[in-house]
């Protein structure tokens, strides 16, 4: 069986809204992670078969297959040929599992696997701002299921598995706490690519001038008190905050994927296998409990318990999504988010499935340790799975 693995693997710091990285055009901040993976490996980009690229708002700057228009922007070799998928929150983690899936079917060799998102410039619900095309649910879709937000979702969720506000506010400090910490100790200096973004004046047009972008810029100093201050966001009675929901952000992640024999061959590090992934469907009303299940699956075929995952990359889509997954796993959460999630750091929703299997990884060989999991929860009712091994 043909083995794959993960040879580099590298992203931007997470912008704020209307931060650092708002100034960037999606191309550019996709194709400077892209750029970077052979940059840092001195593998030639032509000998890629195929990259696949996540984006969830595919309209404006982010349409027409950004991540082939990353790419040639780039100076990337216009031979490669790309695809820009979309399994919402999750595409980029889709990204890793198709990629490694084209190199496992012996499609091609070599793949690179990414994901982008610009929410200050392309924010969510952009693509369906204009009626005139339609609405993307109809009256059929309704007649089977009820269409809830992502904030209800979250909501039911937290009644459903009895999720206080308390609880939701300590995940919420516990994530700034352990982003901090990361931060202070100098946790995501390699994996992170400084950017060079453009200034602009007053009339948001371009100076000349750039700043340099290096660090997450999401971390606030919190506490409990400040936590229970904020007013609710999905309901007016509801647990989650902006404190302990997912924050708006712009950020790219790349990963560059390899069969183990042609790694070794190249003398190029086999940092992590891709033992397993999987998309699974979970109910839409309630939309965000698919890394339930996406981890059960994961841990049953491959003959494994939580416990014996080192490391596991949740995004904190909201707080509840994780709280409700703690529960049902048992997992261990020392283990969990160890640096922080997207409660402190950000969620640029099509970038953020690359960028936790980057995290994972470097976290994997900072530790010495050997297994992890990267899970998201994504529109629709789906839930995203990658199963990483050491070396």
């Amino acid at each position: 069986m043909t083995e794959v693995v993960i040879v580099e693997a590298v992203r931007t710091s997470l912008g704020r809204r209307n931060g650092g990285l708002s100034t960037m055009h999606a191309i550019d901040l996709l194709g400077a992670v892209q750029r970077e993976l052979f940059d840092r490996t001195g593998f030639d980009p032509a000998a890629v078969g195929q990259v696949v690229g996540g984006c969830v708002q595919q309209v404006g700057m982010q349409a027409m297959n950004v991540t082939r228009n990353a790419w040639l922007a780039a100076g990337l070799p216009v031979e490669v040929a790309a695809t820009t998928v979309d399994s919402q929150c999750g595409s980029s983690q889709q990204a890793v599992s198709l990629a490694s899936s084209l190199i496992a079917s012996g499609t091609v060799d070599v793949a690179v696997a990414c994901g982008v998102e610009v929410m200050s410039r392309v924010p969510m619900g952009a693509t369906t701002k204009d009626p005139t095309f339609g609405k993307p649910i109809n009256k059929n879709y309704w007649a089977q299921h009820e269409f809830t937000s992502q904030f209800e979702g979250a909501e039911r969720i937290a009644q459903r598995w009895r999720l206080t506000r308390a609880d939701c506010d300590e995940l919420g400090k516990l994530s700034q706490d352990r982003a901090a910490a990361a931060w202070a100790e100098g946790r995501f200096a390699t994996q992170l690519l400084p950017i060079e973004a453009p200034d602009w004046d007053d009339d948001g047009k371009p100076t000349g001038a750039t700043h340099r972008v290096e660090r997450d810029e999401g971390l606030r100093e919190t506490t409990l008190e400040g936590l229970a201050a904020l007013k609710p966001t999905g309901r007016p009675d509801g647990v989650h905050t902006a404190g302990t929901s997912s924050q708006i952000s712009d950020g790219a992640g790349a990963v560059l994927l390899m069969r183990r024999d042609k790694a070794e061959a190249l003398g190029l590090p086999a940092r992590a296998t891709i033992v397993d992934s999987c998309l699974v469907g979970s109910d839409p009303v309630l939309m965000l409990t698919g890394p339930i299940a996406a981890t059960q699956k994961l841990l049953a075929d491959n003959k494994l318990t939580i416990d014996d995952i080192d490391v596991t990359e949740i995004n904190e889509a909201f707080a509840s999504v994780v709280l409700c997954w703690q529960r049902e796993l048992g997992a261990d959460m020392t283990k969990v988010n160890p640096n922080g999630g997207a409660m402190a750091l950000g969620h640029p929703l099509g970038g953020t499935g690359s960028i936790l299997v980057t995290k994972a990884l470097y976290e994997l060989e900072r530790t010495d340790a050997e297994h992890a999991v990267v899970t998201m929860c994504c529109g629709g009712g789906l839930g995203t799975g990658t199963l990483l091994r050491r070396g």
